[in-house]
């Protein structure tokens, strides 16, 4: 169809939506279509009650084919939501479609206005201005950006891990790279899971000797990214990988240079056990981990940091010289399609409320600190035991501590109230102890948790509700001699109350890695206030990024438990997979372009792109763009002294006939 009709007559079809209530509840919608009716160009102009139904996008194409409509405008919602259901219509249509605008006169009008005149007076000048554009417009066409079959994960959890198992079950070719010795991540800590008491090994370490055997993944831990260029379906990454001083081919995971290293015991904080024992310089993380292989520290090996060793270990394994201290860090570079990003979270550090004693008590420890004392393969074999070695009598947990908290974090980390009941549970399993929970509200949304609650109180577990004000050992009365005192505002009694306990259990909550914003920008990622991985849309898009084939799993995205991490890499794996399998990307064409002969060479531009599209010719002296890296954010247009850089769906006379559109109505 030629895009102005006969003759080069506009003919332009304008639909208002009332969106149920939520724009007619303040517009008037037909005076507006009326007044639009009244405007050069236009053909038609209906108001409809929901114009992105079925019968709705059926109307629009109806009236391209009867009344030879060459541009189309829709009032209605964001763009966001249904600019491409739009689109469609107005392909089906027979028309370009990018001979389309739309108004947003729901968030951008009736959704913050309650004066229904003033109301409709913007609704009418917000579709003047996207009438007086849609002249404008031009017939573009989408372009199809081929896409490598191979993904990258990112982070080795429980997310992680079950992210490229479905990704590779699949067919398809994974890299799954993990900056730890080993695969696991926080779940391989736990020694059950909530709230139906699983072992939590038992369920994680199939997943990770799937892993390690799966033909179509290619693991590589003690590794990070370092590098990423390029774009959806094409992505150039490189990966340092980080010397082991042990060679993961030959090493069978004997443990026989652990057993021949010149530190008789260890001497240094072993960090699966959080700090509760010592491990030597070279280890294996811990009994389960994958790959089973030795990796040396070399901040504390003598041969690494000194050169002076007898090199015991390499005498206990000379027979398949697995060790080798001459190894050097080194970058791989890989080319991938899609990554999914599973970087997971850390726990907040319980020093920061120095009032609750963690650091300065012995018997104050974390909710993973308690995890790992009640784990058989822990430093204590599954015994609950004081600093003393002898059993406690009572032990207090204090929930949210570093969450929902104007003074250190204001979200709730999820997990602490459920994590808390189980761990309270092993206590009163393990033990004679008796356990008081001090909590500011229970939260247990999962399936199965409200059970999971009233099992703690049936098991005789007390609750406290008030936020803890202070942990002492300052005792006012017989009873509190040799105890830490926990003093706590019960809310429900409507009083101060001094309770002593044994031990302590601090239930901290999740935070972003501390690095979080470093691996934000090396993947071209938005982050919320918290520092949160930000994903495109909380409800339609919850693990897609602004960045086109990268994708969020886990609690990088925000505090969750273990199904929910799950749920949410399946979910990625599978946006994935759908991108792979298409085999192509289509690119939008709202990318910027350069007029290379207007093009002066000042090299203004290079430095403004975010996202690296703009290249320079040294000897043309020209800038050019990558449309398949362009996001169309208009940047470098704005910047360019000679004005040679233009954007489709963005030109001069599009924006100002727009601008004219709004300031002349009357």
């Amino acid at each position: 169809m030629n895009a102005n009709g006969k003759n080069g007559e506009l003919r332009i079809g304008f639909y208002i939506c009332h969106c149920g209530h939520n724009i007619a509840g303040v517009v008037d919608c037909p005076a507006v279509a009326e007044y639009v009716a009244k405007l050069p160009g236009v053909a038609v102009s209906r108001d409809y009650k929901y114009m992105c139904s079925d019968p709705g996008q059926e109307l629009i194409q109806q009236d391209i084919r009867e009344h030879k409509l060459n541009r189309v405008v829709v009032a209605s919602c964001s763009p966001l939501l249904h600019e491409a259901t739009f689109r469609k219509a107005v392909a089906a249509g027979g028309l370009n479609p990018f001979f389309f605008q739309m108004v947003n006169i729901r968030e951008h009008d009736s959704w913050v206005h309650t004066d229904r005149a003033a109301a409709t007076t913007k609704a009418k000048a917000l579709a003047h201005a996207a009438v007086r554009r849609v002249r404008f417009h031009k017939a573009l066409e989408t372009t199809r950006v081929p896409i490598h079959p191979d993904v990258l994960v990112v982070g080795g959890g429980i997310s992680g891990i079950h992210a490229a198992i479905t990704i590779a079950n699949a067919g398809k070719k994974v890299f799954l790279v993990e900056r730890d010795p080993s695969i696991g991540g926080h779940m391989a800590k736990f020694d059950k899971t909530f709230p139906t008491l699983d072992c939590a090994a038992c369920i994680l370490t199939p997943k990770m000797s799937a892993v390690r055997s799966h033909e179509n993944i290619t693991l590589w831990t003690y590794s990070e990214v370092v590098k990423v260029e390029g774009y959806v379906g094409n992505y150039t990454v490189t990966v340092k990988r980080k010397p082991r001083y042990v060679n993961e081919d030959l090493c069978v995971g004997c443990q026989e240079c652990i057993k021949a290293c010149v530190y008789k015991e260890g001497k240094f904080p072993d960090e699966f056990n959080v700090g509760l024992s010592k491990r030597k310089p070279v280890y294996i993380p811990f009994p389960q981990a994958v790959p089973q292989v030795v990796v040396i520290d070399p901040h504390y090996c003598l041969q690494l940091k000194t050169g002076k060793c007898k090199k015991t270990c390499l005498e206990a394994c000379a027979d398949r010289q697995a060790i080798d201290f001459t190894q050097k860090e080194e970058l791989v570079e890989i080319k991938v399609g899609n990554i999914i990003l599973a970087t997971g979270f850390k726990l907040f550090d319980a020093k920061r409320i120095p009032q609750y004693g963690y650091g300065l008590y012995p018997n104050v420890v974390t909710s993973i600190e308690l995890e790992r004392l009640v784990t058989s393969s822990g430093p204590t074999s599954g015994e609950i035991v004081l600093r003393d070695g002898k059993p406690p009598k009572s032990v207090g947990f204090i929930l949210c501590v570093g969450s929902r908290d104007m003074k250190t974090n204001r979200w709730c980390s999820r997990t602490c109230c459920m994590h808390s009941m189980k761990l309270a549970q092993l206590v009163r399993e393990h033990t004679d102890a008796d356990v008081t929970v001090f909590y500011l509200d229970i939260r247990a949304p999962g399936k199965g948790c409200e059970e999971f609650y009233d099992k703690s109180l049936r098991d005789g577990i007390q609750f406290v509700r008030g936020r803890v004000a202070e942990v002492t050992d300052w005792a006012l009365a017989p009873e509190e001699e040799g105890k830490l005192v926990i003093r706590v505002e019960d809310t429900l009694a409507g009083f101060v109350r001094r309770i002593p306990v044994d031990m302590i259990v601090l239930a901290v909550g999740m935070e972003p890695h501390a690095d979080a914003q470093d691996v934000r920008r090396l993947f071209n990622l938005s982050c919320g206030s918290e520092g949160w991985f930000l994903e495109k849309h909380p409800k339609l898009a919850p693990v897609s990024t602004f960045t086109d084939g990268v994708f969020i799993a886990g609690c990088c995205q925000g505090p969750k438990d273990i199904p929910d991490s799950i749920a949410q890499a399946g979910a990625a794996a599978a946006e994935a997979m759908a991108l792979i399998d298409k085999g192509y990307i289509e690119q939008e064409p709202n990318t910027a372009y350069i007029l290379e002969q207007d093009c002066s060479g000042c090299k203004s531009c290079l430095p403004l792109c975010p996202f690296t599209a703009i290249t320079f010719d040294e000897a043309k002296q020209k800038a050019s763009i990558n449309a398949a890296l362009c996001k169309g954010c208009g940047t470098c247009v704005a910047a360019c002294p000679s004005g040679s850089i233009h954007q489709n769906l963005f030109e001069d006379e599009e924006i100002f006939s727009e601008i004219d559109g709004v300031l002349s109505y009357a």
